[in-house]
């Protein structure tokens, strides 16, 4: 039912009176994707702000991918996803040139590796914590003896490296298995966007996410640097996808909670 619902908000994104989803020609700021007929899509798996894989069906959903499908359909070629075990891990692919574009939480970090697009999504990142814990706020976390899992180079993780002063930063593989170390008591916490952690809560009985946070963060489609035809392009995408309620109507069918569509405009005029 899901894979229905979200075929139909493409296909309504598609036909959308007022907003051309559909490329009648080659535009020279692809040119060369569309010479190549496929646009490779590198998607890092684990976080509900990219995609998910049902760990029983194998199926791959989430906003990155929509996204994804309704940008090659722009452009009148195939959607090509190259998968990544984490977010942060899809940096890795630029070594060896292994996608196009991809779709990742805005950091300083990462804008030193790639150039970012208009935000299409806005949320922010906190902590998950265990049945019973005394940590009511993200003051509460930073303190001596206090164990925080993240997977490895993930907004969260980039974020804590420069934010904390006491706590232990943990890092794993996986989000997977960030969660799975605070379910067996190995951290005290999990630090992740806001939506992923309320996915996650679901499965923990008694866990609990923070309500306050330790960072607003914005998702953008990422392009390796040096594209500025290509990036322009997919700003133009973006503003039309926000403007039309394409985003929101992704949204809506994938049940996200914890997140809003970004404001129209750059990172400037979203107040960062």
């Amino acid at each position: 039912m899901m894979r229905i619902a979200l075929i139909a908000v493409l296909a309504l994104a598609l036909g959308a009176s007022g907003t051309s989803f559909a490329q009648n020609s080659p535009d020279p700021r692809v040119a060369d994707l569309v010479q190549s007929g496929m646009l490779r899509i590198g998607i890092g798996l684990g976080s509900s702000t990219t995609a998910t894989r049902d760990p029983a069906t194998g199926e791959v959903k989430g906003i990155a991918l929509e996204l994804g499908r309704a940008l090659a359909a722009r452009m009148g070629v195939k959607l090509v996803p190259v998968e990544y075990p984490r977010p942060g891990a899809v940096i890795d692919g630029l070594r060896s040139n292994a996608w196009d574009v991809s779709v990742l939480l805005i950091d300083p970090v990462r804008a030193e590796q790639v150039d970012f697009s208009n935000p299409h999504l806005q949320s922010d990142l906190t902590y998950l914590v265990p049945a019973g814990s005394s940590l009511q706020s993200v003051a509460d976390a930073d303190q001596p003896a206090v164990r925080i899992a993240v997977a490895r180079g993930d907004t969260s993780d980039l974020v804590l490296t420069r934010a904390l002063k006491r706590a232990e930063l943990v890092r794993l593989d996986s989000i997977a298995a960030a969660v799975e170390l605070l379910r067996t008591g190995g951290a005290h916490a999990v630090a992740l966007n806001r939506p992923s952690l309320i996915a996650e809560s679901a499965k923990l009985p008694g866990s609990r996410v923070l309500s306050d946070g330790f960072g607003e963060i914005y998702s953008a489609v990422a392009v390796p640097k040096g594209q500025a035809g290509r990036l322009a392009y997919i700003n133009e995408f973006i503003e039309d996808a926000k403007a039309s309620g394409l985003v929101d109507r992704i949204i809506e069918a994938l049940a996200m909670q914890g997140v809003r569509v970004a404001p129209p405009g750059s990172l400037s005029k979203a107040n960062r």
